[in-house]
């Protein structure tokens, strides 16, 4: 094999100047990298409000311009720049890179799997893992929540292959809230239900198109009550939950209703 062929030679040969500038390139990124950032910072404790969040925002993004301009220079010091070597480099690297972005590619296929289904739309209030929020944003690669302590939670699209999602109103205006009350077993069950239902029926945040229901379940230490009913809009379900909340106690307690408490739990087994 004739190996003075041009392009059967992937990597230059390296002598001192080439290596000294090879170890140079990575040196002044990282040297200009720290200035960046300490004058960036520097100068971001001197703003406030939107404009200095958007100059800290700055410092990653320059930080990998930086990186990406670094490997740019170094490659072809090290590598013969002709198209047999560059086709063979970047065939590698983007395998490589397949096997890295494996999850990245299966999110994206989720994504589009996510928008053509509908599983989840702007406005909708879902539940995924332990994450529970309003839709404010559906990308290609993951869906971004609200919760209701208003921190905002990025999740990737491929959670639907494993998890099961929870839309609470799927594309509608209204959701259904649920009102829970842990009564002692001694008291009018035909009364209570009747009281919980006037209290959602009272309430100012109360869509009176739909029906509320209470549902009653027995357990080993009580009585468990579920008042369900719908608010007007879905943004309002917590102040809807707590308001049926305070005034359902308040009705209850005025009635003598006693709740459930620790010491009011029999010794027994639960399972029975």
């Amino acid at each position: 094999m004739n190996e003075d062929l041009p392009g059967t030679q992937i990597f230059r040969e390296i002598d001192l100047i080439t290596a000294l500038e090879i170890a140079a390139i990575p040196i002044v990124a990282t040297i200009l990298i720290l200035v960046i950032q300490r004058a960036l910072n520097w100068l971001g404790q001197r703003l406030y409000g939107q404009r200095r969040l958007t100059l800290l925002a700055l410092v990653p993004l320059l930080r990998l311009l930086i990186g990406i301009s670094a490997i740019i220079l170094i490659v072809p010091l090290v590598i013969e720049t002709s198209l047999q070597n560059m086709v063979a480099v970047l065939g590698t690297v983007g395998i490589a890179l397949g096997f890295a972005l494996k999850d990245y590619a299966s999110s994206l296929i989720a994504g589009v799997v996510a928008i053509g289904e509908k599983t989840y739309r702007n406005g909708d209030w879902v539940r995924i893992g332990d994450h529970y929020g309003e839709v404010i944003h559906v990308g290609m690669r993951t869906v971004e929540l609200v919760t209701a302590d208003d921190d905002r939670i990025v999740i990737p699209h491929n959670r639907l292959w494993n998890d099961s999602i929870v839309n609470s109103n799927d594309g509608k205006p209204r959701l259904q809230c649920v009102a829970d009350f842990y009564l002692h077993p001694d008291h009018d069950a035909d009364l209570v239900r009747s009281m919980l239902k006037d209290v959602a029926l009272t309430s100012p945040y109360l869509h009176l198109d739909l029906p509320v229901m209470v549902v009653i379940k027995e357990r080993p230490w009580g009585t468990h009550y579920r008042l369900k009913a719908y608010p007007v809009d879905s943004a309002q379900q917590f102040r809807f939950v707590t308001d049926l909340t305070v005034r359902g106690k308040a009705v209850l307690s005025h009635q003598g209703v006693r709740f459930a408490a620790t010491t009011a739990i029999p010794n027994v087994d639960a399972t029975a």
